[in-house]
């Protein structure tokens, strides 16, 4: 048998005992399986007394600095698990790599923000770089796309991939409540943080798309050309009015490789009901991946929590205990390409639109004469309860339009005096 693989962990949060509990509890099986044993040599953290719930041995390095930690001797492996996209995350990795040590890490806002570098950085130590677990928790999709449906090209890749957004909305249909009480029930789960603004604003989402983005197309990760959107705008009435519509709310992450450059956008949808992406319920993630040659591929399961997430970050240690060292973005750093980001006003599509407006004669006929002047036809509309002089509520479908002109649509609509709350907008994708 080879010899043992050492790790030093820097970050004892869920995720961190979750990896030390797995290590210990799976010791056999990984042996089996990865010809050498897996051993934990160093860990780092803020509080050494915290009790944390696991025993560590006399044998194990207690380093207060993480730094010092990813230079030891005594470590081959350095777990990065403490996140950020900068500070000490970010100096933990780059000591590392450095150092020539291999890196596993669960941090897609480190990676969306400096992937590039630190996957240079790790291609000239020859070391690894991995991140299985910084996307969709538990599900293998970054290994799927890399490895398993490396054969293909994709048409388009998305998915749901922040299962606090997805329970938020999973609420909402289920029991009829509006935003602000389906995120205070998150927060009472602890599916959402005090400040879920990283979440329900689609930063969290734009991260791991930026990820998936490199992977599928073979470019550079450019994270800030992601058009992001979050759901914080939709209301109760949105949920019911989709239903009634055939669709089904959801928050995607979508990419695909367009004429105009690659596509990255992350905003409330209105899919299908009968299609997979919009089955999936509750705090689960899933991503599919349309290939040229394999065709659809759905990946499902549990998007966080110190299990699942563990099992991902133990699968890339595997790898390098049976010295499977890949590119970190499929393809070498240097054969990345920089494609121009494809603008989201090009976007072509139906759209959803909610307006609140006075009941009063001639609001319909200036609403529908705006549309008009910018070339938007309507394919319904639903103007339910009758209140003279009072909001009600408006609701329109379009046919395919682009969003240049739905915008300048919006636009006027909200200039409107009759308008009595802000339109709302949900793009209908055909998946």
């Amino acid at each position: 048998m080879s010899e043992a693989l050492r790790l030093g962990i820097a970050g004892l949060g869920t995720v961190g005992i979750g990896v030390l509990s797995l290590l210990e509890e799976q010791r056999a099986l990984l042996r089996q399986r990865c010809g050498r044993e897996l051993v934990v040599s160093a860990v780092s953290s803020r509080d050494p007394q915290k009790n944390r719930g696991v025993t560590l041995g006399a044998e194990i390095v207690w380093h207060e600095d993480a730094c010092a930690l990813a230079k030891a001797a005594n470590v081959d492996v350095v777990v990065e698990l403490i996140g950020g996209s900068d500070g000490i995350a970010k100096q933990v990795v780059e000591t590392a790599l450095n150092s020539r040590k291999h890196v596993v890490t669960a941090n897609k806002a480190l990676l969306a923000i400096h992937g590039g570098a630190l996957a240079a950085l790790a291609e000239s130590a020859d070391r690894a770089l991995c991140y299985e677990a910084a996307v969709g928790g538990g599900i293998p999709v970054i290994k799927a796309i890399r490895e398993g449906l490396a054969a293909n090209r994709f048409d388009n890749v998305y998915g749901i991939l922040n299962g606090t957004c997805n329970y938020i909305l999973t609420s909402m249909e289920k029991t009829g409540v509006d935003f602000n009480e389906a995120l205070s029930q998150a927060q009472d789960l602890g599916y959402a943080e005090a400040d879920p603004s990283f979440d329900i604003d689609g930063i969290d989402t734009a991260h791991k798309l930026s990820l998936l983005t490199s992977l599928a197309y073979g470019t550079h990760v450019d994270y800030p050309s992601v058009f992001i959107e979050g759901i914080s705008q939709i209301g109760a009435l949105d949920i019911q009015f989709a239903r009634e519509f055939g669709y089904r709310i959801k928050l995607l992450g979508m990419a695909r490789r367009t004429a105009h450059g690659v596509e990255q956008r992350v905003h409330p949808c209105m899919v299908p009901l009968g299609t997979p992406i919009a089955e999936v319920s509750g705090v689960t993630n899933a991503v599919v991946a349309v290939g040229n040659y394999a065709g659809q591929s759905v990946f499902e399961g549990p998007g966080a929590g110190a299990g699942p997430t563990a099992s991902a970050v133990i699968a890339d240690i595997i790898d390098i205990a049976r010295k499977k060292i890949l590119p970190p973005f499929a393809a070498p750093f240097s054969r990345l390409e920089r494609l121009a980001p494809s603008p989201m006003e090009l976007r072509h599509g139906a759209y959803y639109v909610r307006l609140t407006v006075v009941d009063q004669p001639g609001v319909m006929a200036g609403i529908t004469a705006i549309m008009a002047e910018h070339g938007v036809s309507i394919d319904s509309i639903i103007q339910r309860a009758r209140a003279p002089g009072e909001g009600v509520p408006v609701v329109i479908i379009t046919h395919e339009t682009e969003e240049a002109d739905m915008n300048r649509v919006l636009a006027q609509l909200a200039a409107l005096k009759q308008m009595r709350e802000p339109p709302v907008r949900i793009r209908i994708e055909k998946l």
